[in-house]
C-alpha cells in the first residue's frame, strides 16, 4: 500500500545547474535512515560549459553520502586526498562523519560535453558513529551486485537486499537499489525493512492498479508489494531501518542542533581542511544559515 506521494520540487544549485528535491519533504523526512534525495538531470552540458555549474568545495558532517549515475560524469575531490571520477553504475560513497570536504566538477562536460543523470543521496549515521573518522571509498563491478531476470536489471548500491550485500561499509540496516525495467517487468520491494520507498528516475510504473510517472517518490507501507513498468522505467530502491530524529543545517546533519552550529562556525572561520587538489575556492556559508545569537561577536 502507498502511505504518500512525494513529488520531486525543483532547486538551483547556481550555474545553471538544476535539481529535483525530494527529500526532505515537509510531510517526510527521512526513508529509513536516508534524510536527503536529489535527481540530478537529465541535463545536457555543453562542451567548454562555465565552471559556474561546478560545485565548489564544501562541507558535511553526520551523514555518507552517495553519488550515482545514470550517465554522465563528476570529478570529486575531498579533503581525504581523494580524487575520482564517478561514472554510470560505479559509486562514490564518502562517510562525513565529525567532517570533510568535498567538491564535484563537470570536468568531462567542459571537455567535449555530456550528458548528465543520476541522483545524490545523504544517509544519516547513527548517534553513536555521528562522529566517526571520515572516509572514502569508490565501488563498481563486483563490489556492487547486480543480477538480470525477466525484462529487469538490478544493481545493489548498498546495503542487503534479495540475498546479496553490497560491498560500501554503511553504518546501520539499509538498502539501496537500481532497477532497470522493460515494459511489463514486475519487481518486488525488499520486504525486511520497517521503512520503504521507490523513486521513478524515468518511465512509468504501476502500483496497487495505480499509475505513476517519473519525478515522484512512493512511500511504500511495511509488507509484501510489487509494481510493474508499464514502459522502459528506471526506479530507485531505498530505505531501512529508522535511526532517530535528525536536524540538518546546510550541508549538516546530526542528531544535536548544538553541533551544527559548531559544524557552521567551524566552516565560516575555516577550520575544516580543504582538498589538498581543489582548494582555491569554495561556498561560503550562506547568509542566515546562523542565527544572530551564534555568530562571534565583532
Amino acid at each position: 500500500m502507498i502511505e504518500q506521494t512525494i513529488e520531486q520540487r525543483r532547486r538551483s544549485l547556481g550555474g545553471g545547474l538544476e535539481v529535483g528535491r525530494v527529500l526532505p519533504h515537509a510531510g517526510r523526512r527521512m526513508v529509513g535512515p536516508f534524510i536527503f534525495f536529489d535527481h540530478l538531470g537529465p541535463l545536457d552540458l555543453p562542451k567548454g560549459v562555465d565552471r559556474h555549474v561546478d560545485v565548489r568545495p564544501h562541507p558535511h558532517i553526520g551523514l555518507s553520502t552517495v553519488t550515482y549515475l545514470f550517465s554522465g560524469e563528476i570529478m570529486h575531490r575531498d579533503s581525504l586526498g581523494s580524487v575520482q571520477a564517478v561514472r554510470p553504475d560505479a559509486v562514490n560513497w564518502m562517510t562525513a562523519g565529525r567532517g570533510i570536504t568535498h567538491s564535484e566538477r563537470f570536468e568531462k562536460a567542459r571537455a567535449m560535453g555530456d550528458h548528465l543523470h543520476g541522483i545524490q543521496a545523504w544517509v544519516a549515521l547513527p548517534r553513536e558513529d555521528e562522529e566517526t573518522t571520515p572516509s572514502f571509498a569508490h565501488l563498481e563491478g563486483d563490489a556492487l551486485p547486480h543480477w538480470t531476470e525477466a525484462g529487469l536489471h538490478g544493481q545493489l548500491i548498498a546495503g542487503s537486499a534479495y540475498g546479496l550485500t553490497a560491498a560500501a561499509r554503511t553504518y546501520s540496516p539499509l538498502f539501496y537499489v537500481h532497477l532497470e525495467l522493460a515494459a511489463g517487468a514486475k519487481a518486488e520491494l525488499p520486504a525486511a525493512y520497517p521503512e520503504r520507498a521507490l523513486y521513478i528516475a524515468k518511465g512509468r510504473i504501476r502500483v496497487d492498479g495505480q499509475d505513476y510517472e517519473a519525478g515522484r517518490m512512493l512511500i511504500v507501507s511495511p509488507g509484501s508489494s510489487w509494481f510493474e513498468a508499464l514502459e522502459p522505467a528506471t526506479v530507485m530502491l531505498l530505505g531501512g531501518e529508522p535511526i532517530g530524529e535528525r536536524f540538518l543545517l546546510w550541508n549538516f546533519v546530526s542528531s544535536s542542533k548544538e553541533r551544527l552550529t559548531q559544524a557552521a562556525l567551524d566552516w565560516q572561520a575555516g577550520r575544516m581542511k580543504l582538498p589538498d587538489a581543489d582548494h582555491d575556492e569554495f561556498i561560503p556559508l550562506p547568509a542566515g544559515t546562523l542565527p544572530p545569537q551564534a555568530l562571534p561577536s565583532s
